[in-house]
């Protein structure tokens, strides 16, 4: 990428506010040195990494990044043998913390891109709990980094009391007094001493360490203290020995994962970047671009990225789609350089793996080389550029120019006979549309008008200038050539009439009409402008009326789905209750059976079987009244038989036809133990055949079966679950009724799911004893053997 052109459009200001964002000083200077990229998968895979980061800091906030230094230098010594200082440790330690963290904080974020670098990152929270538990800052050790250290610190304490003691007895007895300049204790290279008058010099035995300034004061060390005050020293000496034991341990530690540290810290710098450039797209409200390399740019409420935001105003720019080539025409100080920019510095951005700012849906291409010829050193707002230095410029750009090149020159062929300037900047930018580059340009010259006008893939644009308030409103209209506005400015200054007519007499005739018909286009795309504004608000209008009908219809769709679930709870619990009054009644029937009473016995099971028909028929309609209709059923039968198999599409049951319809649809549906009141529109067939009814085989065990003629063997294949379980129930009450304390259900091996819940159902009843597969050759696991109690 050209070095020049990224000074030209101000890249490094850029570079400068992202930089900002990051959290490790050795981020910051690798963000400054960032240079876009040429290459397309890689460009995509950087806007996918920005993109990931900005979900996951709109989720769960910024990556725990923490400030630590480059470890490069440390980790090299450290693989010699070298030693460790305190605070290179800590630096490795916070290294080990900072990855730990970013590991959980972002674990429950899914990310395709992110997790290559998160995997990359190393965490070991034994190293990192030994380094910050012995050391507790740049100076210091712990007391208990290792027992030995623990032992020498607590004998160091001990022996500085004995000399604090000693010397305190000697400071504080009447004998010295007179001797001493100040009762005090102090120290002097490491030991203990008291300052005396230098004039009672050899009153005090003792080692002289030092004299005051004003030679008043000497500074002794007793004799007393003289061997503690040894001793002192030499612990010093061991702790010393013991603290370099402690750093050399840990940096062996360190050592044996070096190559492990140093990936992990160079992957901390990555993600800071990845983040500092998600913080920055937060904060410029940027969006990520459509990323393409057919030099399609397609630039949606464009904004320069160092303007203020509050003040820039949003345009559309696009080029290479229908044209190659844009010459923006029209007044200085029209904003036709922030275009420029604008359009270099978005592309520069989107390259490096930064969002731009400009609305969701942009486009931009990726290019080998981006050329900008604005002028030498020239600000946005000001040009300070010449012919000469122009051409310099233009004279390199031409040399290196390719199709995949972006070039983008300010006032082209300006700042000589603008006969000869406008006749050279039509032939460079013919050459640079030849190479199959694209090209942006502007331009005062009225030739470059007409040459976009009769060029193929060449288009005009220009920024709107508002004649009333003689400022331009910095809006770009593409396909629309610039007028200079210098008669219309004039007129609006209140130079006369006259003037500016015979004015208009010294200028060609074409030149005229042109502008005639610039005027007239101007009148007519205000006036187009006005219409499509007006359709966009009843478009936007439109779009709310819209909304508001999905979401009052979703309201109404939510508010029915909790009508049908209380209407279902409902359902489960009094189906729940009329089990348990049954269980209860046959419990009774079974004392009732043990006093061989059966004419009690049937009369407490049509009390129970009445109690139950009473239940279902009450709550049969409850249910019916707080169903809703859920929408069209394209299954709908015009039909149905007796006995056939539907599902309620309401409350998403099946059950059995009970009563044909009548004339407006309505029938009855037996859904497990109650009848529901529905309609054919409700209905869906689930099968064609009527529910089978269970097979009777005569067997005839027992008193009772012989009397109430119950088969005790039941046949459920081919029936599904559900009706298998109903059928089963009723069985199982006919079979205590008859006295059977065995009996046998016939359920086939088929796939196993009908002996399962069969199963199932039989773990639950109190009133089965056991089951169990039959014998060999007896059906085996084609039949359940039931003990009933």
């Amino acid at each position: 990428m050209n070095t020049k052109t990224l000074k030209t459009l101000e890249f490094d200001k850029i570079l400068k506010r992202l930089s900002d964002f990051a959290v490790m000083e050795i981020t910051k200077e690798e963000i400054i040195n960032i240079k876009p990229s040429t290459n397309y998968k890689t460009v995509l895979k950087m806007q996918k990494e920005t993109s990931e980061a900005v979900k996951v800091s709109v989720k769960c906030g910024s990556v725990p990044v923490v400030q630590a230094n480059d470890v490069t230098m440390s980790l090299k010594r450290c693989d010699i043998g070298g030693i460790l200082t305190n605070a290179e440790l800590l630096n490795i330690a916070r290294i080990l913390n900072s990855a730990r963290r970013i590991k959980g904080h972002i674990k429950d974020v899914e990310t395709e891109f992110l997790c290559e670098h998160i995997d990359a990152l190393y965490e070991d929270k034994r190293l990192e709990t030994s380094i910050t538990s012995a050391i507790i800052d740049d100076e210091t050790i712990a007391d208990d980094a290792s027992t030995n250290l623990l032992d020498i610190r607590r004998k160091i304490k001990n022996a500085n009391n004995k000399v604090k003691d000693v010397l305190q007895k000697i400071i504080t007895g009447s004998a010295h007094q007179k001797h001493l300049q100040e009762a005090v204790i102090t120290l002097r290279g490491d030991r203990y001493v008291i300052p005396v008058k230098a004039e009672h010099k050899g009153a005090i035995p003792g080692v002289v360490h030092d004299t005051s300034a004003s030679g008043a004061t000497i500074f002794v060390e007793p004799m007393s203290v003289v061997e503690l005050n040894n001793e002192i020293r030499k612990l010093v000496g061991s702790e010393k020995e013991e603290i370099e034991k402690i750093l050399a341990n840990l940096s062996s530690l360190v050592s044996d994962v070096s190559k492990l540290i140093k990936m992990s810290f160079d992957t901390l710098v990555y993600i800071d970047t990845i983040f500092a450039k998600a913080k920055y797209a937060l904060e410029t409200n940027a969006f990520s671009p459509k990323i393409n390399d057919k030099g399609i740019i397609n630039l949606i409420s464009a904004r320069h990225p160092l303007l203020d935001a509050k003040k820039v105003v949003a345009t559309d720019i696009y080029l290479g789609k229908n044209f190659d080539t844009l010459v923006i025409t029209g007044p200085n100080t029209g904003g036709k350089t922030v275009t420029l920019k604008t359009i270099g510095l978005l592309t520069l951005m989107a390259q490096s793996g930064l969002f731009i700012t400009a609305n969701e849906g942009s486009e931009i291409s990726v290019f080998e080389n981006v050329f900008a010829d604005i002028g030498d050193e020239q600000s946005i707002e000001q040009s300070l550029s010449t012919f000469s230095a122009h051409m310099v410029n233009i004279v390199d750009i031409i040399s290196k120019v390719d199709s995949s090149s972006l070039c983008l020159f300010d006032e082209l062929g300006a700042g000589t006979d603008p006969t000869e300037g406008a006749a050279l900047a039509i032939s460079i930018l013919e050459y640079v549309k030849n190479m199959g580059a694209k090209c942006a340009a502007t331009t005062h010259y009225s030739e470059l008008k007409i040459y976009a006008l009769s060029t193929n893939r060449v288009e005009n644009a220009s920024c709107e200038f508002n004649v009333e308030t003689l400022a331009p409103t910095y809006r770009l209209l593409i396909g629309i050539p610039g007028k200079s506005n210098a008669f219309a400015i004039s007129k609006r200054l209140g130079l006369s009439d006259f003037i500016i007519e015979n004015a208009k007499k010294h200028i060609g005739d074409e030149s005229v009409k042109l502008e005639d018909v610039l005027s007239e286009l101007e009148k007519n795309r205000i006036v187009s402008e006005k219409e499509r504004n007006k359709a966009v608000g009843y478009k936007k209008e439109a779009e709310s009326i819209k909304k508001e009908l999905a979401r009052k219809q979703e309201k109404l769709s939510e508010k029915t789905d909790k009508i049908i679930e209380k209407a279902r709870l409902e359902a489960k619990k009094i189906l729940e209750d009329a089990k348990k009054e049954s269980e209860e009644a046959l419990e009774k029937i079974k004392k009732a059976q043990k006093l061989k009473d059966m004419r009690e016995a049937n009369k407490q099971l049509e009390h129970t079987r009445a109690k139950l028909n009473e239940i279902n028929k009450q709550n049969s309609e409850k249910i019916t009244e707080k169903v809703l209709e859920k929408g069209k059923n394209d299954k709908a039968p015009k039909s149905v038989k007796l006995g056939e198999s539907v599902e309620v599409v309401s409350v998403g049951q099946n059950g059995s036809v009970v009563t044909l319809p009548d004339k407006s649809g309505d029938l009855l549906v037996k859904v497990g133990v109650m009848k529901l009141k529905t309609n054919l529109s409700d209905l869906r067939i689930i099968k064609e055949e009527s529910i089978k009814q269970p097979k009777q085989r005569s067997n005839g065990l027992g008193q009772n079966a012989r009397y109430m003629n119950i088969s005790s063997e039941l046949d459920l294949r081919g029936e599904n679950i559900e009706d298998s379980i109903y059928i089963l129930e009723k069985f199982l009450d006919d079979a205590l009724l008859s006295s059977l304390t065995q009996v046998r259900i016939v359920h086939g091996k088929g796939t196993g799911a009908l002996r399962k819940g069969i199963h199932q159902y039989l773990k639950k009843q109190p009133r089965v004893k056991s089951f169990n597969l039959a014998a060999y050759g007896e059906g085996d696991s084609g039949v359940t053997v039931v003990e009933l109690k």
